[in-house]
């Protein structure tokens, strides 16, 4: 007959068990913790993995959310109990690739000085004016044009807006005629990249270019540009443009220039080019002179020249009149 085990065994077993579980579990989570600092360090070093596992878990726990805003809720119920489900559910881990923006820190001494003072004339964010000075020093590089004159043609024809368009189909920063040159967007996927500032940036500065080799110099160029080439006189295009270049060179130069600083009225004479000199020269009247019937006007001064800065209003350029038929020879 087998005898029924005391209290004693009973406790020698239950302790024998209790140690096991524990020397179990101890060796279990330290093997756990080891696969996990393993995989730490593996995705560390794979940064592709990395982010396809984040996208991939954001993926599944936005599809939870969409689920749970479909049951039960209707969807101003869902809106007004679960705002911060809604957001989940549109979240859009590479909506970060789309945004024209750059941090200044990437930026030299002089493009950040161009950045605060164009951010501040135009009342423009620091953070994508950075991307398109970026741009401007990389384009302008590859194609030999100065980024100083790209950025000034932004501000005549746009004034740094990227949605800009005219009456007559001039689209985007640098107001190409999208329609005329839809040829040049085709490598960047369509004529709707018009809108991406800096595709509309790429192309306009090879349209420059064009304008520029047709007209055989960079005044006779910027009236092809605007689209004046068979009129008399590009209304005053190019002398507001080198105007501006003349301010960024200045700011680019370390030089204190007013945000507020005008562009000066142009005469609708052609524009000189002053002898042995690497910076052009317009035929400028400055508002002080213009406002006074005393002081003499017709006065020919450096594009460098800066006015006396006027009321804000006078500020941003006036519109850009954009002559369509004339553009259109640029295109056959």
């Amino acid at each position: 007959m087998t005898a029924f085990p005391n209290w004693d065994t009973w406790r020698v077993i239950a302790t024998d068990v209790v140690n096991g579980v524990r020397h179990v579990s101890h060796n279990a989570l330290a093997l756990l913790g080891l696969a996990a600092l393993t995989a730490a360090l593996f995705l560390a070093g794979r940064p592709d993995l990395r982010d396809g596992l984040e996208t991939r878990t954001l993926g599944w726990l936005s599809e939870r959310a969409t689920a749970r805003l479909n049951v039960g809720l209707d969807g101003a119920q869902a809106s007004a109990e679960r705002p911060a489900d809604i957001l989940l559910a549109m979240a859009e881990p590479d909506a970060i690739a789309r945004a024209t923006a750059a941090d200044m820190s990437e930026l030299s001494r002089q493009q950040v000085e161009l950045v605060n003072w164009i951010s501040r004339r135009y009342s423009v964010a620091q953070e994508p004016i950075s991307r398109l000075v970026q741009e401007a020093w990389v384009v302008g590089k590859v194609a030999g044009v100065e980024p100083t004159l790209i950025l000034a043609i932004m501000a005549i024809e746009s004034s740094f807006n990227p949605f800009a368009q005219s009456h007559v189909g001039a689209q985007g920063l640098m107001q190409v005629m999208t329609g005329i040159h839809r040829d040049k967007y085709e490598v960047f996927g369509g004529k709707r990249a018009a809108f991406d500032p800096v595709t509309n940036l790429r192309v306009g500065v090879q349209v420059l270019k064009e304008c520029i080799a047709r007209a055989g110099s960079l005044e006779a160029g910027l009236k092809y540009y605007v689209g004046a080439a068979n009129l008399p006189t590009d209304g005053g295009y190019a002398g507001k443009v080198l105007a501006e270049q003349a301010y960024l060179r200045e700011v680019v130069a370390g030089r204190k220039v007013p945000f507020n600083a005008v562009l000066p009225q142009v005469i609708n004479s052609p524009v000189v080019e002053a002898a042995n000199t690497s910076i052009p020269q317009v035929a400028v009247v400055p508002e002080a002179q213009a406002s006074n019937p005393g002081v003499r006007t017709n006065v020919v001064a450096p594009a460098a020249a800066m006015p006396v800065a006027p009321a804000a209003s006078d500020v941003l350029p006036p519109p850009v009149v954009r002559h369509p038929e004339q553009v259109a020879l640029l295109a056959r």
